[in-house]
């Protein structure tokens, strides 16, 4: 069965060299292509034509770095196949659901059809593409080893965002904890407590201090919930807003979630991680140490790393060790301080470092694994601590009441 015709866009040339646009019906971009090769048209540019709410849809896709992820596992495995680098565009850009992504894909394509190396194509998009990836691309085509470049950056970046997840993971179960609770509670004092309210009022007598307290907090929350949800909202706001502009709220905040209990050492474990296979891959590829380091520290995410890793570039660049600098540092653990000094004596620093890296990345899943085994039961302890005390609150009264009348 056929496939169904889709009206693409396109720009090109004609055959006098003229530039002209259009549309044209097709099944996919590149029979487009073909198609308008027919007619003595060469394709510059073919788009999916959007309108209505397919154009209002598309306005809010964003390129993640998991695309850029894809993306590079794709070309990589393209180039090994021997597939030519423009031609590799354009067949893994018609695999790309996301239509910012092929748009990006397609223009690079572009850029290298017009006689640009993929450095300087992928250089041209920096909110995609990093200051490590355009430099550890250029090392690729500097050495003549692209291919082997993009499969071992599709590795890096499988395995940073594999590590990212990770740690949103472990970061997103407090959270969510506290959003649980805070919601239970809020519906349970402002629609339960006031029915058991007005049975109070008919037993005529002092309430406890526990109950009194449950129902003053249920009054005050049914009158100022406006200013709750206000003060929520204003915080969350304040709060994004300052560490989106300031640069010393955003290093107090990463200093501070070191420290933390449990997740602090998760961070930690992912920062010593993330060190070891940006490390290992720069240095791998042939780029020298102390222009590696810079780039790691770019990469560190976090500053107490970023500030230790520039003090280390410092140190290296006067003529120390590396594994001697990062000793001075006090951040890193003993396990890879000694494997990158066996590294550096045997010559084999990048394949150390890998190895490093991929213990503390197994660490982190571990990591994560016991705190979600762990926040399980807490969350049902947290859920039942504050509904149960909210319904002895609630029926202390009664059994009060009961004695009483038991008495008499």
């Amino acid at each position: 069965m056929a496939a169904a015709a889709i009206t693409y866009k396109w720009v090109g040339t004609n055959k006098s060299g003229k530039k002209s646009t259009g549309e044209i019906s097709s099944s996919s971009p590149k029979f487009a292509q073909a198609e308008l090769r027919k007619q003595g048209i060469t394709a510059i540019k073919v788009t999916k034509k959007g309108g209505g709410l397919d154009a209002l849809l598309q306005m809010g896709v964003k390129i993640s770095a998991g695309d850029i992820a894809l993306f590079t596992r794709q070309l990589a495995t393209m180039m090994k196949a021997g597939v030519p680098l423009v031609q590799s565009f354009e067949i893994v850009a018609d695999g790309i659901d996301n239509p910012a992504m092929r748009d990006l894909i397609l223009k690079i394509r572009d850029d290298v059809s017009a006689g640009n190396t993929l450095a300087y194509a992928i250089q041209q998009h920096p909110k995609e593409f990093d200051d490590l990836f355009c430099a550890l691309i250029a090392a690729g085509e500097e050495s003549g080893s692209l291919e082997t470049m993009l499969d071992r950056l599709a590795t890096y970046k499988e395995k940073s965002e594999a590590l990212k997840a990770k740690i949103k993971s472990a970061m997103n179960y407090p959270i969510a904890v506290l959003v649980v609770a805070g919601i239970v509670s809020g519906i349970l004092l402002v629609k339960v407590v006031p029915q058991f309210e007005e049975i109070f009022a008919g037993f005529g007598a002092e309430l406890p201090e526990f109950t009194q307290m449950v129902v003053n907090m249920s009054n005050w929350m049914q009158a100022y919930w406006f200013l709750i949800i206000a003060g929520i909202a204003g915080v969350v706001f304040i709060h994004g807003q300052a560490h989106k502009r300031s640069q010393k709220v955003r290093d107090g905040q990463e200093r501070l979630m070191l420290k933390l209990p449990i997740l602090g050492d998760i961070l930690d474990k992912s920062c010593v991680a993330r060190f070891a296979r940006t490390l290992s891959t720069t240095f791998a590829a042939g780029v020298p140490l102390v222009d590696a380091l810079e780039s790691v520290a770019g990469a560190a995410g976090n500053v107490v790393y970023r500030e230790a890793i520039h003090k280390i570039r410092d140190e290296v660049s006067s003529g120390y060790q590396l594994n001697i600098s990062m000793a001075h540092q006090e951040v890193f653990p003993n396990m890879v301080l000694q494997m990158v000094a066996i590294g550096e004596e045997a010559g084999a620093l990048d394949d150390m470092l890998d190895k490093s890296a991929s213990y503390y990345e197994e660490q982190v899943d571990n990591a994560v694994d016991n705190l979600t085994s762990l926040m399980e039961p807490m969350i049902m302890s947290v859920l039942g601590v504050l509904v149960g005390g909210l319904i002895i609150a609630m029926y202390l009264p009664i059994f009060q009441l009961g004695k009483v009348v038991g008495g008499g």
